[in-house]
């Protein structure tokens, strides 16, 4: 009995195709639309979190603040400018500062960009070597796993920087790179990056020959981890009269998310107003479908059907409609994820492709299967009343 009620109610669907269609795009839609969302803000918290671990505050030239963390941590924006390294070095000497970690990039290889760093960056992200060794001297590269995929590179490659973060028409030509080692990936922002000593930054813009005065040795910011929680009142306060500030990684990255949340929000919003809308949808349908076929409901109690049986029939097709709809929900988000992450890839060079199916998923599938069973139960209940005489006379 089963299978057949099963059969019989897919049957019913099949009959009215605009009307289930309708219903499913809805339906899909809008669970398509709140799992993308959580999705997105999943990749994007995690990926935040994870590189802003143990950061307290980056020092860098003043500005922005926001644009010094998305320039020096995420690597998603431009710099606010150079700071001089000595003076940075005093910062990193003062009793409230535990350690350090100085940046200092500006030029890119296809895209990518080149950042003179120090053996503690590749420490802080926990990554390790695939293959090769990590940089020792000038123009030496340990390449980020991303872009040693993306690029094709291997250990032993030679390639020339060019200035800028992304433009390639001011090439380098005159000193060569060399890639010495490859990253695993650490699902951090080292997997996108050529790391090299801080030495190759400044060489590569100097004339064979030429001497850089260490006093004018700049740098694009340092990366600093508190050992008194002071350090976040007194460190501003002692860079009052330079060209430097300090910023709190953690305090504009909430800011910055509780400025995209109303956003998200809206579309949050929008996506519930649709998923309502296919509820209701599923409600007209199977009541659509109690008035259309009331005669063939009339006769199958004469042939022995049950009320409940019935009853169980119409709630079946809504549960199908419902079951449908989420899948499909589902599998759009998939589609528009990795349609986004495309986007990210070749924008940030981020990956947020990930397709697992998130707590928060299974839960907006459960209450969308719910919710879509009690907008046909509701209708249902009406053929539990069935006047059965009445309607055949009518026929």
């Amino acid at each position: 009995m089963k299978l057949s009620l099963h059969y019989q109610a897919w049957r019913n669907l099949r009959a009215k195709p605009l009307q289930t269609a309708l219903s499913l795009a809805l339906l899909g839609f809008g669970v398509g639309m709140v799992s993308l969302m959580l999705l997105t803000e999943k990749q994007v918290n995690d990926a935040f979190e994870r590189n802003i671990k143990d950061i307290d505050l980056v020092l860098g030239a003043k500005g922005s603040p926001l644009q010094l963390i998305l320039a020096n941590v995420y690597h998603i924006d431009a710099p606010t400018g150079n700071i001089n390294q000595r003076a940075a070095e005093k910062v990193l000497k003062h009793p409230y500062i535990d350690s350090g970690i100085p940046l200092a990039y500006g030029d890119n290889h296809e895209g990518y960009r080149i950042v003179g760093t120090e053996h503690s960056y590749v420490a802080h992200y926990g990554a390790t070597l695939a293959e090769g060794q990590l940089w020792a001297a000038p123009y030496e590269v340990t390449a980020g796993a991303r872009v040693a995929e993306n690029l094709g590179l291997h250990v032993g490659d030679t390639f020339f920087s060019a200035h800028g973060l992304k433009d390639q028409t001011d090439i380098h030509t005159n000193k060569t790179f060399t890639v010495v080692g490859i990253l695993e990936p650490s699902g951090s922002v080292v997997d996108q990056l050529l790391l090299t000593p801080m030495e190759s930054i400044w060489y590569v813009h100097m004339e064979d020959g030429e001497v850089l005065d260490p006093e004018k040795r700049e740098i694009t910011a340092m990366l600093l981890k508190k050992r008194n929680p002071l350090a976040v009142l007194t460190i501003p306060n002692t860079l009052r009269d330079t060209n430097m500030q300090v910023a709190l990684p953690a305090i504009e990255v909430n800011r910055m998310t509780q400025q995209f949340g109303l956003g998200t929000s809206a579309l949050r919003a929008i996506a519930m107003l649709i998923m309502a809308l296919s509820f209701a949808s599923i409600f007209i349908s199977v009541l659509d479908n109690i008035r259309a076929r009331r005669h063939e409901l009339a006769l199958m109690r004469t042939m022995g059907g049950t009320p409940g049986t019935l009853y169980r029939l119409l709630l079946l097709e809504g549960g199908l409609l419902s079951v449908a709809g989420t899948v499909l929900g589902l599998v759009l988000s998939r589609v528009g994820m990795t349609v986004l992450s495309q986007v990210v890839e070749a924008q940030f060079h981020y990956d947020v492709a990930a397709m697992g199916i998130l707590g928060s998923e299974w839960a907006l599938a459960g209450a969308a299967i719910l919710v879509g069973l009690l907008a046909s139960a509701i209708p249902a209940r009406r053929s539990l009343r069935l006047d059965i005489s009445r309607t055949l006379s009518e026929a």
